[in-house]
């Protein structure tokens, strides 16, 4: 064992890996005073405050305003001068940390596990933190993320993570916070998006009724929640089925149900959720949304629209319909989060997905709110983040111009916790390896 270990150690140093040790840690637990002064807030409700101060303590935001004193010793002070200070930015739902490289790498993957019905399963166990993908994450601005599996009918529990930690425990933000399921696709779509889920079943192929088959589906996932309504009742069970036991959260309102799907009549399945079984249901993907914006509002279904940066689903919509839902959404008063899928640029654009529905009918401040408070409402974290405000923790983000803003926006400072988190980066660190190459200053 001993000569084996020598052996691959050899290797290691013959082929570099030894010199690839990380130098990007996570940030030591700050106890004590933080202030950010002079800055103009964002408070994420809708707020902007000119030349604002923000106190913490011990990661917690204190006071935020004008005139807070600041004492001369004993603490940590940040000058945001002529800055713009944020709300840290919250990813709603995506692979990271559980896929690394999408395609030809299966050791770097592990966000999807075989079967249909897959309730038991645990994102957060299977959570990277030492994925490449974070850095740049937080070089933009996103400091929290649920991360949601895949594959399957029922893929299994997603968690928030805040993206500056040593392992899973140390990330975890909140635990099992929903339960995913992918809704069937009720027609066959060539070249364009399928609408969510899949046209006949698992094993592939076009069936000669998608809609039959659909709603065959949709009663083989109504009859698993049935099973499990029954199955909780029971005072005593002869035998645990992990599978039930992992959806009681639905029943007692402690998990939302995560329904994906693009399709009006996918939705309209997700309001029979709700109205069958009283579970709190949440959307994602929701392109053909706009459509029955009141209907999902009068239901208190929220949605979390899918890559906003993209074609329309119907070839009959508008070109750039992906952009003017979100404020079709807003209008209705329906809650909904924006988020980023694109696997080429790996979600770092989120903000600028947001700066794309700001110029399509939302507010700046409605743009930010729907990639902060309300993506953290939606994700039951809203007491804890999403804003700038008394009591919450001090997730907070320093930009040098408009972060919604693709040209300006600069981040320069970011705060998990009051933890002054590093953003440097794999992408950062390639730029200056090659500008010292050609001599570029």
């Amino acid at each position: 064992m001993k000569k084996i270990f020598c052996n691959i150690a050899a290797l290691m140093l013959l082929t570099g890996f030894a010199k690839a040790q990380e130098t990007v840690y996570p940030a030591k637990e700050y106890k004590g005073r933080l202030y950010i002064t002079n800055g103009t807030v964002h408070v994420g409700n809708g707020q902007v405050l000119e030349n604002t101060t923000i106190e913490v303590n011990d990661g917690k935001i204190v006071k935020v305003g004008a005139g807070i004193a600041v004492p001369q010793d004993g603490a940590k002070v940040v000058d945001a001068k002529g800055k713009h200070v944020y709300p840290g930015l919250i990813l709603p739902s995506t692979d990271l940390g559980l896929k690394e490289i999408g395609s030809g790498v299966r050791g770097s993957n592990d966000f999807q596990e075989l079967g249909d019905y897959n309730s038991n399963v645990r994102s957060i166990v299977a959570y990277n933190t030492d994925s490449k993908i974070t850095g740049t994450l937080r070089a933009n601005g996103i400091l929290l993320a649920s991360i949601t599996p895949e594959g399957g009918i029922v893929s299994g529990s997603s968690s928030v993570v805040q993206l500056d930690a040593w392992n899973w425990e140390d990330a975890a933000y909140k635990m099992d916070a929903g339960i995913h399921v992918n809704l069937p696709s009720f027609i066959i779509r060539g070249g364009r998006r399928g609408g969510g889920g899949f046209p006949g079943g698992p094993g592939g192929g076009a069936p000669s009724d998608p809609s039959r088959q659909a709603i065959d589906r949709v009663e083989e996932i109504k009859s698993f929640f049935r099973q499990a309504k029954a199955y909780l009742q029971e005072p005593v069970h002869k035998e645990t089925n992990l599978r039930l036991e992992a959806v009681k959260g639905l029943f007692d309102k402690k998990q939302k149900l995560f329904v994906h799907g693009d399709q009006v009549k996918q939705m309209l399945i997700a309001i029979d959720f709700v109205k069958e079984f009283g579970f709190d249901v949440v959307i994602i993907g929701g392109s053909e949304s706009y459509q029955i914006a009141d209907l999902l509002r009068q239901n208190n279904i929220a949605v979390i629209l899918g890559s906003e940066h993209s074609l329309p689903s119907m070839e009959d919509d508008d070109v750039d319909q992906p952009f003017k839902t979100p404020a079709v959404l807003q209008k209705a008063g329906v809650l909904f989060a924006l988020n980023d899928t694109h696997e080429e640029s790996r979600y770092r654009n989120l903000s600028f997905n947001a700066g794309t529905a700001a110029t399509y009918g939302l507010s700046k401040e409605q743009a930010l709110q729907a990639i902060t408070l309300n993506a953290a409402r939606i994700l039951g974290v809203d007491d804890k983040t999403g804003s700038l405000e008394t009591g919450k923790d001090a997730n907070i983000v320093i930009a040098d111009g408009d972060i919604l803003d693709m040209k300006s926006s600069n981040v320069i400072r970011a705060f998990i916790q009051g933890r002054d988190v590093s953003l440097d980066n794999k992408q950062k660190q390639l730029y200056e390896r090659y500008k010292y190459k050609y001599g570029i200053k």
